[in-house]
């Protein structure tokens, strides 16, 4: 990982993991939601309900505009009411 994500991952992010705050630039933004998405095995759907629950416990506050933001960025998709990873960073090792 880059220091320039590390610094963002650890400005947007309190020592559990958690956002504190959505980044305003997009940029940081990205950076967060490739953080995020990560969280959702590829190749998975999950159903709503599941896709709540895992992005509540990122940021209690507004998981609702995080699910658009993953969709938005083309992180995730949505279709028939279930979702699933498009996109991010995948460990391979």
């Amino acid at each position: 990982m880059r220091s320039a994500d590390e610094k963002v991952l650890n400005t947007f992010l309190d020592k559990d993991g958690r956002l504190v705050a959505m980044p305003a630039r997009a940029g940081k933004r990205r950076v967060i939601l490739e953080h995020i998405v990560c969280a959702f095995e590829p190749g998975v759907r999950y159903p709503e309900r599941e896709v709540d629950a895992v992005l509540r416990a990122f940021y209690e506050t507004d998981w609702v505009s995080l699910r658009r933001y993953l969709i938005d960025a083309g992180l995730m998709e949505r279709a028939d009411g279930l979702y699933w990873r498009t996109g991010g960073p995948v460990d391979i090792g």
